[in-house]
């Protein structure tokens, strides 16, 4: 069925920090975006278009409102929802003290599948539409959560831990069985619908230098999967990594060694990447995610987001929400801490480009600029809507914005999930907030 719906419409052509906003940015004040079979089929102004359109094409008016191309978070873990906002020490702690308790329910997967539902539900209601996502070692918390994930259609990434040395006995697996489990899932799951199997490494301190062989090993043998993992988020960890792999000269060439490295991999963090570490991310396509609350409420330090961005040798980066180390699921948040963690670090983060990070740099972190992160025709029809009176204070603050660059910028400084008043995947509305129903999901 032919939809439509109208309002202002906001997307990214090309990237902001290497290229005038002038040839990056498509926005349109009184837009429209036509959607059918799950794809975007035309977008541009209203007038224009909707003589095209046909009387009977239903059009859904947004007025006070932003269309957005749907969030996407690179980097997150559904079965810590449970312990967000936990208090903690830093990294290593926190894992021990909640991480990997929580994750010992997982093995039922009733449980994993409530949790899924939860967490789901979470990320709409924050206006992502796809997410990378960190399950746990169990192979049932991968079924649960991409057979939650497909009832509304969504493309998510995810994938089955792998861990088989300091950990507890009821989250390891060994080397043999996890590849062995993560073959079988990719052939279920990679490609089914709109799922994508990533390979998941927990990081390198928790995999045995045979469980890292045939972690690249069952990557390399499955094209077109993605892997994710951790990568110097805390120096206590990179300090423990290169004990216990003395051989490799650097936490980045523990998993370069090993052949997790490339087009398609996706390391949360990297706040303590050296040049040599950016160099080498830049010239194998491998990509980092952006954790800035997570970052800041662990204490594992400053991500150096303008030379991933701009530097001699520049990574594919987006944001990333990183529950439950993270505090919020709004990539909003994420704008805002991001943009406090660059001020630190002596780079004003725009508005632009931090939108821009939480949409199409995303997608292309992700290898996926192609089809999601901008609202153009052929895209996948994953969308936001931002409500821009969703608070007394923000509607007060837009009042007095002269621009849209300043409009933006009180958004993702004053926006929460509170702000997404509307959520479509491929087309379908899941989510949509209003004064009567203050949250309503569908199709689950």
């Amino acid at each position: 069925m032919k939809t439509a719906i109208r309002g202002r419409c906001l997307s990214y052509r090309d990237n902001p920090f290497t290229a005038p906003i002038k040839d990056c940015l498509r926005y349109e004040e009184d837009g429209l975006v036509v959607m059918e079979g799950g794809k975007i089929t035309a977008t541009g102004a209203a007038q224009e278009l909707l003589p095209k359109l046909g009387e009977t094409v239903p059009v859904t008016q947004y007025n006070d409102a932003l269309i957005c191309p749907g969030f996407i978070d690179c980097h997150v873990h559904y079965p810590q929802t449970e312990i967000i906002g936990a208090f903690g020490k830093q990294l290593i702690d926190w894992l021990n003290n909640y991480t990997f308790i929580a994750e010992q329910k997982f093995a039922d997967k009733e449980y994993a599948r409530a949790a899924s539902e939860v967490f789901l539900k979470e990320i709409l209601r924050a206006g992502t539409t796809t997410a990378t996502v960190f399950c746990t070692v169990h192979p049932e918390s991968v079924d649960a959560f991409f057979e939650q994930s497909a009832k509304i259609n969504m493309r998510n990434i995810a994938g089955k831990v792998l861990m088989d040395r300091h950990a507890p006995a009821a989250l390891t697996d060994t080397a043999q069985s996890g590849y062995d489990q993560t073959k079988r899932l990719i052939e279920k799951w990679h490609g089914n619908g709109r799922a994508l199997y990533a390979v998941t490494p927990r990081f390198a301190p928790t995999s045995s230098e045979e469980q890292m062989e045939m972690t690249g090993a069952v990557w390399k043998e499955h094209p077109g999967t993605y892997l994710q993992s951790h990568i110097s988020e805390n120096k206590q960890e990179i300090e423990w990594a290169q004990e216990l792999f003395p051989a490799r000269k650097s936490y980045v060439d523990i998993y370069h060694h090993y052949g997790q490295l490339g087009p398609r991999a996706i390391y949360g963090h990297g706040v303590h990447f050296t040049d040599e570490d950016f160099r080498i991310f830049s010239e194998t396509g491998t990509a980092i995610a952006h954790c800035p609350t997570s970052n800041l409420f662990l204490g594992s330090g400053l991500f150096k987001l303008e030379q991933s961005m701009t530097g001699s040798a520049p990574v594919r980066t987006g944001f990333a929400t990183d529950l439950g180390g993270g505090t919020n699921f709004s990539q909003l948040v994420s704008m805002n801490e991001a943009y406090k963690i660059a001020q630190l670090s002596g780079f004003s983060l725009g508005a632009h480009k931090a939108f821009y990070l939480a949409t199409r740099g995303a997608a292309t972190a992700l290898y996926l600029e192609d089809i999601i992160g901008s609202i153009e025709p052929g895209f996948e029809a994953d969308l936001t809507v931002l409500d821009l009176k969703a608070t007394p204070l923000l509607t007060y603050r837009l009042a007095y914005a002269n621009s849209l660059e300043e409009q933006l910028f009180a958004l993702m400084t004053l926006g929460d999930d509170r702000v997404a008043q509307a959520t479509y995947i491929a087309g379908e509305l899941v989510y949509s907030r209003n004064s009567e129903t203050a949250g309503a999901f569908y199709d689950f």
